[in-house]
């Protein structure tokens, strides 16, 4: 099949599908694939989750049927697409990071946190998630993060992180990364050259890493280059300046020729495929008033794949004036490949996929296994039992009061915890379920209920269960002063489950 120059750019494009939206917003959208003809889409839940990063606001909005509206949009857009469609979506713990009521699985900093046999239960968890995501329709999940996570105060990846180490990081990053493959779809490596030391959300602003090339190399790098050397086929590029790659300027790294195409592609042999962060975010949406000005100079700097386009006719013009043929060609081949390889030109219309959730269920309960722990001091469930008995020991819970392990923490010691006031225990269990897993407002915990947690643990013995993001751990206090600290990393059931074991 012989395409124009503006068929085989228009294959660059992946703008924003969104699931939850208008009838007009659908129909315009089959106008887009209609007569521009781009070469795929990325699925988003809705506009208003797509800019709760924006505009700050937390993001819940419970719509109903997200997963069958996906997937009967695929079918729609799929039908009337004269080349098939790419279909990629965000899905960093599955496709649950989109869309409700589908399986999820622990974020990256708590696969971080498993003991035995990391690698293997990660590519595991990469499977998995690709299966799910295979039945759905997707052929290209835009994760695994390989950011490693230096800096803790780090607005927007924290839990996305697998961790501080950077060859644990390359290690399960590429482990995450293999099983989504196995599965028979596709992942990337982002957000190259390494979001992880930065202070600024790229959603927001243009975050800068000031760091020699030398310690680039030794961190934020690291992870790529392994993956490069282990045969990665795609790398996402982030949006954020490392002014070390680009001769002192503060240039995002997404349209900087300098670190993709001189960096990446040349001095690290990346051959594969390119994939721009979104560039809706503001760290390059607002450089570039000019309508299709960006994505030109996205393509030029040596993006194969331009996500989350809102230019998409001006952006394939721009790129149709100033492209030579020969760059034009080389990228159109690679995401031909890609879609040959990923079986994308045998589409068959999509059923409405089915979960099996009692393994899923067993196969979390395996992994929290593996990751909850006691993370500071002891634990001695002999005295936990005789001070249940005397009516010695309470519970507290903090950010949500009817939970499993509340409920079952009661059945253990048979006596109801929460009825025994503070003055007359000895030892206090502390639950805290972390509302948030972003550090925004310490991550969404009230500064009132946390001045009452502080106090509590001056006044009396205690044991904290802490369930989400470790990195909120700092706001309660000196660990120190706790007993012991039982990290839960996530509020899965199966999570709270391992934690009453270890009472």
């Amino acid at each position: 099949m012989s395409l124009s120059k503006i068929q085989k750019i228009a294959q660059c494009f992946s703008p924003a599908a969104f699931i939850h939206d208008s009838e007009e917003n659908y129909q315009a959208m089959e106008k887009l694939i209609q007569e521009e003809e781009i070469g795929g889409l990325t699925f988003f839940h809705s506009r208003h989750s797509a800019a709760a990063n924006f505009e700050k606001r937390a993001e819940v909005l419970e719509v109903s049927g997200t997963l069958e509206k996906m997937v009967t949009l695929i079918n729609r857009y799929q039908a009337i697409s004269k080349t098939p469609l790419l279909i990629s979506i965000d899905g960093e713990y599955g496709l649950a990071m989109r869309i409700e009521k589908t399986p999820q699985y622990p974020f990256a900093i708590t696969l971080g946190a498993i003991k035995k046999n990391a690698p293997e239960l990660i590519e595991e968890v990469g499977y998995r998630m690709g299966l799910d995501m295979k039945q759905a329709g997707i052929h290209l999940n835009l994760a695994p993060c390989s950011d490693v996570n230096t800096n803790p105060n780090n607005p927007v990846i924290g839990y996305r992180s697998f961790g501080t180490d950077p060859e644990k990081v390359a290690k399960n990053s590429l482990a995450m990364y293999q099983g989504m493959k196995k599965a028979g779809i596709s992942a990337c490596l982002k957000h190259f050259p390494g979001h992880g030391d930065t202070q600024t959300d790229s959603h927001l602003g243009l975050p800068v890493i000031q760091k020699t090339k030398k310690e680039l190399e030794n961190e934020e790098l690291l992870p790529f280059r392994i993956g490069i050397d282990k045969g990665v086929e795609i790398i996402m590029v982030g949006h954020l300046a490392a002014p070390a790659l680009t001769g002192g300027k503060e240039i995002a790294a997404s349209i900087s020729r300098e670190i993709i195409t001189d960096l990446l592609k040349t001095e690290m042999g990346f051959e594969g495929i390119v994939i721009s962060d979104a560039l809706n975010m503001k760290a390059v949406a607002n450089q570039f008033p000019i309508p299709g000005q960006l994505e030109w100079e996205a393509f030029h700097a040596g993006n194969d794949i331009l996500c989350f386009s809102d230019y998409v006719k001006e952006g394939i013009e721009k790129i149709s004036e100033n492209a030579s043929d020969e760059d034009v060609d080389t990228v159109f081949e690679k995401i031909w490949k890609l879609k040959e390889k990923l079986g994308v030109f045998d589409f068959n219309q999509l059923e409405f996929p089915q979960f099996d959730w009692e393994n899923h269920s067993k196969f979390q309960s395996l992994l929290a296994m593996e990751y909850v722990s006691v993370t500071s001091g002891k634990i001695d469930s002999l005295e936990l039992k005789r001070l249940a008995k005397e009516e010695k020991l309470a519970l507290r819970s903090f950010f949500k009061n009817e939970t499993t392990f509340s409920k079952k923490l009661n059945e253990l010691f048979a006596s109801d915890l929460r009825a025994i006031s503070i003055e007359q225990a000895e030892k206090v269990i502390v639950s805290v379920f972390v509302p948030s897993h972003k550090p925004l407002n310490q991550f969404g915990m009230d500064e009132k209920v946390l001045k009452e947690i502080n106090e509590l643990v001056l006044s009396k013995s205690c044991i904290l269960v802490h369930f989400g993001n470790p990195l909120a751990l700092k706001h309660l206090g000196n660990l120190g002063d706790f007993e012991a600290v039982i990290c839960g990393y996530q509020s899965f059931e199966e999570a709270q489950e391992v934690a009453l074991t270890l009472l």
